[in-house]
């Protein structure tokens, strides 16, 4: 159990809603802190808990400082499961903030559901996520097929039409996304696919899939998979000898990943779903890179998203007023539209939880560093 912020006030007020106390509002969260995710959520997590910290140096929300409950689940689905029960259930959280990863996400559904505890910012991009519309759950970032999408533009725009797809088995969420997502946009711009090649997210034959995908030879190829298992086929695709372009989504959007390619990294696409965490010129970029300052922390695509899933949290319980209830969460949040967070545009409604649609591609240059 690791606990990210010391918790000072006992969450047992008589008559007030699970975690909420007269000084303090108890978040709960179930995360891969070890695993083959650890780097990226290390970030994602500075990110956010900078920017509560910020916010409770403020006077808090409505009085109440945010107090972050973070339980391990290693990445694996199981655990998710059992780290949100004991959340709810024992530690009596308020609400669930920004799980990591579609299997661990859908497995922790059931249990928000048996007591209507909200989850916001799941970082996951799933359409299982979206549709159908489930009442506790709040999106932040754009979904994962909207990402496929935009790179299939982005190369048919260049001329380049011969694309492949990686993505993982489909009983597995985030494949069934690569795979639905490259079909539509495959369609939408009436290309046909050089190669769709499907492999396992436990122990993938890297080797094997990077021999199939340099003998299909095409000039693009979308990687939808996570983490450890991206870094080692892209590796294993350049030490093969191929020279496709590569791109891979916002989920791997993290100085870890860059770090873990090494050499292999310069030349290799990534959407995003965040404007960029260096940038001044937006709002948005401006209080990211002053908390960053007096916080030290990683300044990154995924801190920045982080930072936002937080900021989006925090909008919505000022919203909510000063008699905290889930309930009243939950409508708060749906009356969040179009609202400007500094450069993203947050929107939610009764039959929409989508939250932001901002996508855009960036290049990881020579120096390791993104370039849009």
């Amino acid at each position: 159990m690791l606990a990210c912020l010391c918790l000072a006030a006992t969450f047992q007020v008589a008559g007030a809603e699970d975690g909420v106390s007269d000084g303090a509002i108890l978040i709960g969260q179930t995360i891969g802190v070890t695993g083959p995710l650890a780097g990226t959520v290390k970030e994602m997590n500075e990110g956010a808990q900078a920017y509560f910290a910020h916010v409770n140096k403020q006077g808090g929300i409505h009085g109440r400082r945010i107090e972050l409950r973070t339980l391990d689940d290693q990445d694996v689905p199981e655990k998710a499961a059992a780290n949100a029960r004991t959340l709810i259930e024992s530690e009596k959280v308020f609400a669930l903030f920004q799980s990591r990863g579609t299997p661990q996400t859908l497995a922790i559904l059931p249990e928000i559901g048996v007591r209507k505890v909200p989850l916001i910012a799941p970082s996951t991009g799933a359409e299982s996520l979206h549709v159908p519309l489930n009442r506790l759950v709040f999106n932040v970032r754009a979904k994962y097929q909207d990402e496929v999408i935009k790179a299939i533009e982005h190369f048919n725009t260049l001329g380049m039409k011969s694309i492949g797809l990686l993505t993982y088995e489909q009983d597995d969420a985030l494949g069934i996304d690569g795979v639905n997502g490259f079909n539509k946009g495959m369609t939408q711009f009436k290309l046909t696919p050089a190669v769709i090649e499907i492999f396992p997210r436990v122990k993938p034959d890297v080797d094997a899939v990077a021999k199939k995908l340099i003998a299909a030879n095409p000039t693009a190829l979308i990687i939808v998979s996570s983490g450890v298992n991206t870094v080692n086929v892209i590796k294993a695709i350049r030490a093969g000898g191929g020279r496709m372009q590569i791109m891979t989504l916002s989920n791997n959007a993290s100085q870890d990943f860059i770090q873990s390619l090494g050499k292999d990294a310069a030349g290799v696409m990534v959407s995003q779903i965040t404007p960029p965490p260096t940038s001044s010129v937006t709002g948005l970029g401006k209080e990211f890179q002053s908390v960053a300052k007096t916080s030290g922390m990683t300044v990154s695509y995924a801190a920045m998203e982080g930072f936002i899933s937080a900021k989006v949290l925090v909008e919505g319980l000022r919203r909510s007023g000063r008699n905290l209830t889930r309930e009243g969460l939950i409508r708060a949040m749906e009356g969040m539209q179009r609202v400007d967070i500094g450069g993203v545009m947050i929107s939610y409604g009764e039959r929409d939880h989508s939250g932001s649609d901002f996508v855009e591609l960036t290049l990881i240059g020579k120096d390791g560093r993104y370039v849009r």
